[in-house]
């Protein structure tokens, strides 16, 4: 009698593991298509307005209109106190709830801010757009909370994949970037369906992930990984001044400036005269052809003094866009001329650093190495993993989102649970 009740225990368990895969791998297949969509056409707007502006960099002087329109918008639709990316994390920790309006806002916002010159990624964007068609799906279908901050990290992962192209990194993005030390592994089949299901559907509609070659591996010798582990320490120290410029310029915008409206155009006229005296479009947009160039080993030295620079003066009057991409313009800049002057492959280290920098604005040391693996390849492996591990030690406590919680210590097994340092 023991036995048969045992049985049936174990039958009606696999009776409900088969019900669950099943719930989520449908409602992830929905995520990835529906969100995958909006990816793919908030990619595809991008992809045009870069080439309209490529073609018109004058198009810049309207940067301080589109401002005005971006402030207006948010004022309009009663969103005025955008929290970002941020509120996208409080909410899988179930501290806040992300309306659905953020969706369309970050969507027609991130476009005119690329349209118009500002300094800005996409994959912020697409965080904040994926985590609120999901979570709104996840109301449509009737998930309770727990199953909803499972849904915001599904629709953070579609939106990822889709518009980046590395769905492996993007499965793995939205459970690690929410809590440091702890990942959320019951996200974990929801967001590898989605992911992978929206970066095909983005890859059919023609949006390609971006690949890229490194010109020269050295070999793995003392030498080399000795200044790969000095390039990983001062990408690490970069991501620690990248953070603080963000934030440290938006405290004082917001204690200075208090309207939005001549916190946006003041700053929209700034980055205007910085872009007419250096007298070159490098800095507007996400600047992915720069950190090509990079890659194939040509840099101008101020280069990502400037993206930081310029990043910081767009994202912080109130622009939209990421912070992710200018992390890697900034890594690969930098990376490139930390190889001319150290003798070791430009080429090399411009990827290297790109991984580095991202992993230490992130505190995501397993997303930075498989994103690695998925935009250079496997050739390069030890180098990233020297660079990506030190970089996470070396960059201390602080990130890009202030919501973002570190769970266990990076220098001993400890629980801290703390907020990572603006």
């Amino acid at each position: 009698m023991k036995k048969y009740q045992m049985i049936k225990f174990y039958i009606s368990r696999i009776y409900k593991n088969i019900y669950r895969f099943i719930r989520w791998g449908i409602f992830s297949a929905i995520v990835g298509i529906v969100v995958g969509s909006f990816s793919t056409l908030f990619a595809y707007c991008l992809r045009v307005v870069t080439e309209i502006r490529t073609g018109h960099p004058q198009i810049i002087f309207a940067l301080p209109l589109g401002g005005i329109i971006i402030v207006a918008l948010y004022g309009i639709f009663k969103y005025k106190n955008d929290k970002g990316t941020n509120l996208v994390l409080s909410t899988i920790h179930a501290e806040t709830e992300i309306p659905f309006r953020m969706a369309p806002l970050i969507f027609i916002s991130t476009i005119i801010t690329h349209f118009l010159g500002g300094s800005a990624g996409r994959e912020g964007a697409a965080l904040q757009l994926g985590g609120s068609i999901g979570n709104q799906l996840g109301r449509l279908f009737r998930f309770d909370e727990k199953d909803r901050r499972i849904v915001v990290m599904c629709g953070m992962s579609a939106a990822f994949s889709a518009i980046f192209g590395t769905p492996i990194a993007a499965s793995i993005f939205s459970m690690e970037v929410v809590s440091v030390g702890v990942m959320y592994y019951a996200a974990l089949v929801p967001c590898v369906f989605a992911a992978l299901i929206a970066s095909k559907f983005a890859t059919h509609m023609g949006i390609g992930p971006n690949t890229f070659n490194i010109a020269y591996i050295p070999g793995f010798q003392i030498v080399p990984s000795i200044k790969i582990i000095i390039l990983a320490m001062c990408c690490a120290a970069l991501s620690v001044i990248f953070c603080m410029v963000l934030h440290g310029l938006g405290d004082i915008y917001r204690e200075k400036i208090k309207n939005p409206y001549i916190r946006i155009v003041f700053s929209s006229i700034i980055i205007i005269i910085l872009t007419v005296i250096l007298h070159t479009d490098d800095y507007m947009g996400a600047g992915v052809p720069v950190i090509v160039r990079a890659i194939h080993g040509n840099v101008k030295p101020m280069a990502f003094i400037w993206k930081i620079i310029f990043t910081a003066l767009t994202l912080e009057a109130g622009f939209k866009g990421g912070e992710i991409v200018p992390s890697f313009f900034i890594g690969a800049t930098f990376g490139c001329l930390f190889g001319q002057i150290f003798g070791i492959s430009p080429s090399l280290c411009a990827a290297v650093a790109m991984m580095a920098v991202f992993c230490g604005v992130t505190n995501c040391p397993i997303t930075s190495m498989l994103i690695a693996f998925e935009l250079f390849g496997y050739e390069a492996v030890p180098f990233f993993l020297i660079a990506i591990s030190v970089s996470y030690l070396m960059s201390g406590y602080y990130g890009l989102y202030h919501d973002q919680t570190i769970v266990y210590s990076k220098y001993k097994a400890e629980y801290i649970n703390r907020k990572a340092r603006e």
